[in-house]
């Protein structure tokens, strides 16, 4: 991941430059290897490095052999080994993952996204025709925005976060994931289309379990390339878990094909290519895993467990109720939202990745998706039938950009740390969207809680030679979501906290510029009051979605899985 800012077409772009580096060094901390601009004609790219794959060689932005094309990426391309491969003629000067959109582009135009397996969000300039295109990977999981002047209305701005933008623009839209932008059209148009993207079309196909398995196995080893020590977030929850069990294996089996001959020889970035060319080093012989909490925490001790299990070097961190208060406004300021459930559980989050990058990783995977590909927030048991199962979990597949990728993506990046997400694998979503939903109801008499048929994927018992991926109560735990998992006391702190700081009058009267989106607890209504502070511009806002379940559901109007009908009773 890195940090990017464009602005296209400014009428003084010599006097703005000096703005924009001072815009763009806003965003530093998700690419403090190093910086870099490139102004031609009247548009300018800046670029903030974080240096995960070509280490050497891939700084940005890139610029073509003839000097005009200039691209500006932030992300990962996990197929860029064999998109090289079909540009034989093509003069590559980077070793970049990101590189060979610029030869995507002048074969396939706009079509150029639709080749890249990957989390991205880029801005690539064509001189020669006066254009810039800009665009973001199918689900969002990389942030971006883009922006507008009515001061200058023929200039656009593209950041990796908001607070790049608020100062110039009095029009900011979360650029929409799975779309382009093309200035000859001025137009924003979707090139990602799976046949699941449209949530009223019911799929029928029935579940695969081996497929499953094998699936996300595969996206687990695709997002393994790094030239950089990585890890895993491991909260002992079913999703981390899964994963931190794959990576364990990939990085135990990486670990043994790697020829240290070879690696000496030619260099880390062949280093440990396997036979889908994906480039596979860990720094370590053993995977690391992270986990946080307040002391005695269901997650903390779930993911002891889990560690000990897959034989990761764990590392495990706790926190104060009193160190998240004090952390919220950082929160808030990075993650750009007032959402009281994105706020909740990035509080850890953000305090677990500082822990982490200070131990030397730049890269960690993470589990976020599989709730919504698989309906398993707790509050999908109260869904009236099957289809409306499915229809809502497209909806919140299509949302996640606003919600647990944006959590994941600005919580790490937060230090230059970068999350990969594999259950958000673009195979592995055409996969499982397109799943009966029947198979993915939950059904506590017939003994099929949320998840079942993932976790059944990984359930080994019935093949007496195969390795089990994890135990038994950890595969079959219930559900706890992160902000609840790491102590049920840091939701009460907040409540509390908030009961404190904001009054009934101040509930009672809301700030008139909040229209229609007015607080509906004092917990939001007091993180809303930090948002503004931080960001008091009106079109800030805009950019924000509140996560809140289903109400015509019947279900509680707080987030917290703890509010769900079938959530188990803990004393915490």
């Amino acid at each position: 991941m890195c940090g990017i800012f464009a602005a296209f077409r400014h009428e003084d772009v010599t006097s703005f430059k000096s703005k924009a580096l001072q815009l763009s060094k806003r965003i530093r901390h998700r690419g403090p290897d190093w910086s870099g601009n490139v102004v031609k004609n009247s548009t300018i790219m800046v670029h903030e490095r974080l240096a995960i794959v070509g280490l050497d060689s891939g700084a940005q932005p890139i610029t073509s052999p003839c000097g005009n094309y200039t691209l500006c990426v932030n992300g990962e391309i996990y197929n860029h080994i064999q998109l090289r491969e079909q540009f034989p003629d093509y003069k590559f000067k980077t070793l970049s993952d990101c590189e060979p959109i610029i030869p995507l582009y002048l074969r396939d135009d706009i079509d150029a996204p639709k080749s890249l397996d990957g989390m991205f969000a880029w801005t690539l300039y064509d001189s020669k025709k006066d254009r810039i295109l800009a665009a973001r990977d199918p689900i969002g999981v990389t942030t971006l925005y883009m922006g507008r002047s009515s001061m200058s209305p023929k200039t656009v701005f593209f950041a990796s976060e908001l607070k790049c933008l608020v100062d110039d623009c009095d029009s900011i839209v979360a650029f929409p994931p799975g779309h382009i932008y093309d200035s000859e059209t001025d137009k924003i148009t979707r090139y990602f289309t799976p046949n699941w993207i449209d949530e009223n079309k019911i799929p029928t196909t029935p579940v695969d379990y081996t497929a499953i398995r094998h699936s996300l196995e595969k996206a687990v080893r695709k997002r393994l390339m790094a030239e950089v020590p990585y890890g895993v977030l491991l909260s002992g929850g079913l999703d981390s878990s899964l994963i931190a069990s794959i990576a364990a294996r990939e990085t135990e089996a990486a670990n043994r094909e790697l020829d240290a001959s070879q690696y000496a020889e030619e260099g880390s970035h062949l280093a440990g290519i396997d036979d889908e060319g994906h480039l596979r080093t860990s720094g370590w012989s053993r995977l690391h895993s992270f986990a946080i909490g307040l002391p005695g925490a269901p997650d903390l001790i779930a993911a002891k467990k889990v560690a000990k299990f897959i034989g990761s070097i764990h590392h495990e961190h706790t926190f104060t109720l009193q160190e998240g208060i004090d952390a919220l406004d950082d929160v808030i300021y990075h993650l750009e939202t007032y959402d009281v459930t994105t706020i909740r559980a990035s509080t850890p989050m953000f305090l677990l990745s500082r822990k982490i990058k200070a131990q030397g990783v730049k890269m960690v995977l993470s589990g976020e998706g599989s709730d919504e590909i698989f309906g398993g927030y707790l509050y999908f048991a109260q869904a009236p039938s099957a289809a409306e199962f499915h229809t809502e979990s497209v909806k919140r597949v299509k949302n996640l950009h606003l919600a647990d990728c944006l959590r994941a993506n600005k919580s790490t990046m937060a230090w230059g740390l970068e999350a990969r997400v594999p259950f958000l694998d673009r195979e592995f979503l055409d996969l499982c969207m397109n799943i009966d939903p029947n198979d993915k109801l939950i059904n506590q008499k017939e003994g099929r809680i949320e998840k079942y048929i993932l976790r059944k994927a990984f359930d080994t018992k019935d093949d007496p030679s195969a390795k089990p991926y994890l135990p038994d109560e950890i595969l079959w735990r219930q559900k706890e979501q992160f902000s609840d998992g790491v102590g049920y006391s840091w939701i009460d702190c907040l409540k509390d906290t908030a009961e404190k700081v904001i009054s009934d009058e101040m509930f009672a009267n809301p700030k008139s510029h909040w229209g229609k989106d007015i607080p509906t607890t004092k917990e939001a209504y007091w993180y809303r009051l930090k948002f503004d502070a931080l960001f008091p511009q009106p079109t800030a806002a805009e950019t924000v979605m509140r996560w809140i379940p289903k109400a015509d559901w019947g279900c509680a109007e707080d987030p917290s899985g703890r509010y769900a009908q079938i959530h188990e009773k803990h004393i915490q």
